[in-house]
């Protein structure tokens, strides 16, 4: 099946909603505009329940379906943008100054909302479906906060579901995987305490800078020597801060990065081989460290059985040769994986055509995507909802 009539015959009012949001960016938990805007256009298409300030600033509409009552189906968008200043060129751009809509969350509450307005009209499916607008995906783990709002157990959701564009794969294109599909997200400090002193006498000082420059090269160990080569993990130092003159050993020098992993047992690995190499390296040396270690999104990990439900169901949109149902993971992070922690469901991506990548200044949403994900959420929610 080709994407949906009705999906098609809406494009041009959703990407009008998707530019509109474009040129109003809100970042964080401060999406009070954002979520008004929703909330307004749930109204006008009759859902039935609408909940505001969930998770802070998250917005979630229950629409019943008229085949009789059974279970709720939950599909997420995010609402949130970046701190980035706009590049993109286009009419639409933002219009506040240092915020844009770098990673297509205008885009996925644009789509939700079309499908919540289709389902709006025709329900067609048996229970009901929760669409549910988070806001604070870009750091501010909203996906969590709503969880922890008890959004699952007000609305009863059984399932959810959850999809971001991917700027390389093909508008019209699908994929996904069961299992790991993103990876958690964690962050370190190191601080190394040595003794000070003149840089032409080093002799007598405890070296900060060259002690760092050791943990730095050890803890690419993590990846090549410690974890198995067919797992993965990401160990990356991107930032090395210490001294203020020339001729000048400081006191102490500063190490902060990020971990990526895709397992919670080689995420364990990772942080306790960090604090371990930043330990002894420092001892050997006569330094002390701090090690401070925090542990951000978890893993995002599709459920078995749903994965294979979305992945079918996009197959029948899109064409089988057009889904990858064997997606590689990703070592970026999603807190959509809260949600799958609480229910389980699915994450997938919808292609976004040959766009600048995500997080750059010159990205903008692919509005030619908008027929096929509402599509997709349209037929997601009758196939799962079907009497």
């Amino acid at each position: 099946m080709p994407i949906l009539n009705r999906a098609a015959e809406l494009k041009n009012e959703v990407t009008e909603w998707r530019r509109h949001l474009h040129q109003n960016p809100e970042l964080l938990f401060a999406v009070e505009n954002t979520a008004a805007f929703v909330e307004r256009k749930l109204r006008e298409f009759g859902v039935d329940e609408i909940v505001t300030g969930l998770g802070r600033t998250g917005v979630v509409g229950l629409i019943r379906g008229n085949r009789g009552p059974g279970r709720t189906v939950g599909l997420r968008a995010d609402m949130d943008a970046l701190p980035i200043t706009e590049a993109s060129g286009r009419a639409w751009s933002s219009t506040a100054p240092g915020k844009m809509h770098a990673c297509g969350h205008d885009g996925h509450t644009a789509m939700l909302l079309g499908a919540a307005k289709y389902l709006s009209e025709t329900r067609n499916f048996a229970g009901n479906v929760a669409v549910i607008f988070q806001p604070a995906e870009e750091g501010g783990g909203g996906g969590n906060e709503m969880v922890k709002d008890g959004m699952m157990e007000r609305f009863a959701i059984e399932e959810v579901y959850g999809m971001h564009n991917m700027p390389g794969m093909p508008v019209g294109h699908f994929g996904s995987r069961a299992g790991p599909i993103m990876a958690s997200t964690d962050e370190f400090n190191i601080t190394v305490k040595g003794r000070g002193g003149h840089a032409a006498q080093p002799h007598k000082t405890i070296d900060p800078i060259a002690i760092g420059a050791q943990i730095v090269n050890a803890l690419q160990t993590i990846a090549s020597r410690t974890v198995d080569p067919l797992a993965s993990i990401v160990v990356s130092v991107t930032k090395f801060n210490a001294g203020f003159a020339h001729n000048v050993i400081p006191e102490q020098a500063v190490l902060a990065g990020t971990v990526r992993a895709l397992t919670p047992e080689v995420r364990d690995t990772g942080e306790a081989r960090i604090r371990q190499i930043a330990e002894n390296i420092a001892g050997a040396y006569g330094a002390t460290v701090d090690v401070w270690y925090g542990r951000n999104y978890p893993v995002t990990v599709n459920h078995a059985a749903e994965a294979g439900h979305a992945l079918a169901v996009a197959a029948t949109i899109a064409g089988e040769g057009n889904v990858n149902a064997a997606l590689d993971p990703m070592m970026g992070g999603e807190d959509f994986s809260y949600m799958l922690l609480a229910r389980p469901g699915a994450f997938v991506f919808i292609g976004n055509g040959d766009t600048a990548g995500l997080h750059h200044p010159a990205y903008d949403f692919n509005d030619e995507a908008i027929p096929h994900g509402i599509s997709y959420w349209v037929k997601l929610a009758e196939t799962r909802l079907a009497a």
